[in-house]
């Protein structure tokens, strides 16, 4: 029997921590550094992934996608609750609750998705490598990015609608931090059976299915590494890979615990707090990551700083011993009519020069 509300379009309150107001207080503060950090690491990925020429690879591609939908992913979510937190006003509008699930549930399982193409990546790099070029073409690297922005749209669409069409009458309260389909789906007074099997079954295509792919791809690359003779390759190819199956952890282990926790009241509660991490802290930790880990990254970060560096600030040295010393340090080589000419001082300078630095004189 079909329910019939009048106001079915009405305001929504997301009661968040409400019983915790101080709770809230810590957490405005706490959440808009990390948004703000989260905006500026993911944005330098993205720089230095297009500027950079050593970067342009299939990884650091698939990296920049991440990274931007990180940005997206977080500001679809974290204005509202820094209005929430941050004074008494809980309410959101329903076509504002509408956007946010669609987009919010948009962006997250695209990740689900693109995670799954990064850990594919990195199995052809590592258990393929000749074939690596090959099968990783910039086209098909396009093509895997579209498939997973796709993937996650139809998948929004789908369980979004079908959310929306709940009837949820006198119920406005969203025991949650976020307008996300379970706690949608609580807040209906209709018969939920259908909703919720669809939940499962996305569940498992976009969580379960994902992870088994992704476990299975770093079990065969633990494999081929262990092969590897050289100490200093298993280093470099753990080091890259371990990376990535951090931010899967972190990732997954969270999202789960929301989308496939028993329906409890303290599992409930818990899972607010496994949503805060996942949407504000993940996108956060994503970029530190792969910056403190990768050295090319590190580097690259290094270089976008110099070519930002204005040219007025550069300051050229005086010809002479000076400039020569300076030549020297940057790696420059200095010609042998250059020191027939320098007097006999500048040629022992020449030659402390060589000594510390172990340049050669030409």
């Amino acid at each position: 029997m079909a329910i019939v509300c009048n106001d079915s379009h009405g305001n929504f309150i997301l009661r968040g921590f409400s019983d915790t107001p101080y709770l809230e207080k810590v957490l405005f503060g706490v959440i808009l550094i990390f948004y703000c950090l989260t905006l500026a690491g993911n944005t330098i990925i993205i720089l230095i992934s297009l500027k950079d020429p050593k970067l342009q690879i299939p990884m650091y591609f698939f990296l920049s996608n991440l990274s931007l939908l990180d940005i997206c992913f977080t500001s679809s979510c974290v204005p509202q609750m820094l209005v929430n937190f941050g004074g008494p006003n809980k309410i959101i509008t329903y076509h504002g609750c509408a956007a946010q699930l669609y987009i919010f549930l948009w962006l997250g399982a695209t990740e689900c998705v693109l995670l799954v193409v990064m850990a594919v990546d990195r199995y052809v790099a590592v258990c393929h490598p000749l074939r690596y070029t090959t099968v990783m073409h910039p086209k098909v690297c396009v093509q895997l990015a579209v498939l997973a922005w796709g993937a996650g749209l139809i998948q929004s669409l789908i369980q979004s609608s079908a959310t929306l069409r709940l009837p949820f009458c006198s119920h406005r309260v969203v025991d949650d931090i976020v307008c996300e389909v379970p706690a949608l789906i609580q807040l209906s007074s209709a018969d939920t059976t259908y909703n919720e099997v669809q939940m499962s079954i996305a569940s498992v295509i976009l969580l379960v299915l994902p992870l088994v792919i992704i476990l299975s791809s770093y079990a065969a690359i633990v494999k081929s590494v262990l092969k590897i003779k050289s100490t200093a390759g298993q280093k470099k190819a753990f080091g890259t890979c371990t990376s990535h199956l951090l931010v899967v952890s972190l990732f997954y282990g969270t999202v789960t615990g929301v989308y496939l926790q028993p329906k409890t009241h303290h599992a409930h509660e818990r899972g607010k707090f496994l949503t805060l991490f996942y949407t504000v802290i993940t996108p956060t930790l994503n970029p530190l990551i792969y910056t403190l880990r990768n050295k090319e990254v590190k580097g690259a970060v290094v270089r976008l700083g110099y070519l930002q560096m204005p040219e007025e600030n550069v300051e050229f040295p005086e010809p002479g011993i000076t400039g020569s010393r300076v030549y020297m340090c940057m790696g420059v080589g200095v010609g042998h009519e250059t020191r027939k000419r320098t007097t006999e001082m500048e040629r022992k300078d020449f030659e402390e020069v060589e000594k510390c630095s172990g340049a050669r004189v030409r």
